[in-house]
């Protein structure tokens, strides 16, 4: 008994080692979500029945002097923000006969009522503040810690690799990426780690003199930071601190806020290319995980320290902005991409065609979500 105790309850177990640092990790990004949806709306004068962390039945909770009711539920995997007028937490647009049961003072702060700008900046707002809380999670990671960086210097090519095939050697320096210029090693590595069996071409400082190589990165499997198989692309250079001559850089308040905008920027742009190149067959499948392998990192990352757990919210954060930002109801990207066909046309789409995309959209979603489930516990 003792023996299971310390399992389940330790550290090192699953309760405080792995649960605990799953649900620190989601919860944050999933308030930091619907608040951004909840600010807004409240800004725009549409009434919040609810704001709840959590799904099913609720745990505790409080009404607010405006009416609204916060709630923890039972099921802690995701929240919503319910607006005056929505037919239930996916804000689905209500048909006339729910319309016409809301009283006089409802229409004018229910959602479906409002103008499609604020109808669309507040579901906008929760993607939003996702791409906000990594700023500032960056921001005061660079301006406590700063970062190490390194000169983008071979100092070894590897035999038969694509960087010795396309003629790189040894005391090379990278001046650019497929025309993008670089300043550090770690600026090569972000622009070739998501370019397997792409041809790339680098622009190398050799005696003084630039020369133009072509390469096509392949894919090596390889252990991250937290213990994670991961499958990156490679052209096969290495640096050392002999060339690169690795050093802290220190960043004020205004610096530390430019770099960790920049540096979500590159995320972005790196899971969008990661969706794009999976959607067409050319990622690895496994290296979408759901739940339980972001439980997994967690508990990782809670063993490494509390600012490893935090650069996890950063990242969770960006995943999941971007993922409520794609055009499929019911996602954030879904009410947008609706928002704008009533722009273009004037006029709202039809509640069957609406409903019809709804229902098609949600088999996806849910589809999702088993897929990476799948994944999770028998799949890779």
């Amino acid at each position: 008994m003792t023996e299971i105790m310390h399992a389940v309850f330790s550290t090192e177990g699953i309760v405080l080692g792995t649960l605990v640092p799953f649900l620190f990790v989601l919860t944050v990004v999933v308030f930091v979500h619907e608040m951004g949806h909840y600010l807004v709306g409240r800004a725009c004068g549409i009434g919040v029945q609810a704001f709840s962390i959590g799904f099913g039945p609720e745990l505790v909770g409080f009404n607010d002097r405006h009416g609204t009711r916060w709630k923890l539920c039972a099921v802690p995997l995701g929240g919503y923000v319910k607006f005056v007028g929505d037919m239930n937490a996916t804000s689905s647009q209500p048909g006339a006969e729910e319309l016409d049961a809301l009283s006089e003072d409802e229409r004018k702060v229910a959602f479906h009522t409002q103008p499609i700008w604020k109808r669309a900046a507040t579901v906008f707002a929760g993607p939003l503040f996702n791409f906000l809380l990594t700023i500032a999670v960056f921001t005061v990671l660079f301006s406590v810690y700063g970062r190490y960086v390194s000169e983008p210097m071979v100092a070894s090519v590897t035999a038969d690799s694509p960087a010795a095939q396309a003629g790189v050697m040894p005391g090379d320096r990278f001046v650019s990426v497929d025309g993008r210029k670089v300043e550090t090693f770690g600026d090569v590595q972000r622009l070739v780690s998501g370019r397997a069996g792409d041809a790339i071409t680098f622009v190398m400082l050799r005696d003084g003199k630039e020369v133009s190589l072509t390469a096509t990165p392949s894919l090596m499997e390889q252990e991250d930071a937290l213990g994670n198989k991961v499958k990156v692309a490679i052209i096969g250079v290495t640096n050392n601190e002999q060339v690169g001559q690795p050093r802290l850089v220190t960043y004020g308040p205004v610096q530390a806020l430019s770099a960790a905008v920049s540096e979500t920027g590159h995320i972005i742009e790196r899971t969008g290319q990661f969706l794009t190149r999976f959607a067409v067959g050319r990622e690895d499948k496994c290296q979408l995980g759901g739940p339980v392998k972001i439980a997994g990192m967690a508990g990782q990352a809670a063993k490494l320290g509390f600012e490893w757990l935090v650069q996890l919210v950063a990242l969770l954060s960006v995943g999941i902005g971007i993922l409520n930002l794609l055009p499929i109801p019911p996602l954030d990207g879904g009410h947008l991409a609706f928002y704008a066909i009533e722009a273009v046309i004037r006029r709202p789409v039809s509640e069957w065609m609406m409903e019809a995309v709804y229902r098609t959209g949600l088999v996806l979603v849910l589809g999702f979500m088993g897929f990476v489930f799948w994944n999770d516990l028998f799949g890779c």
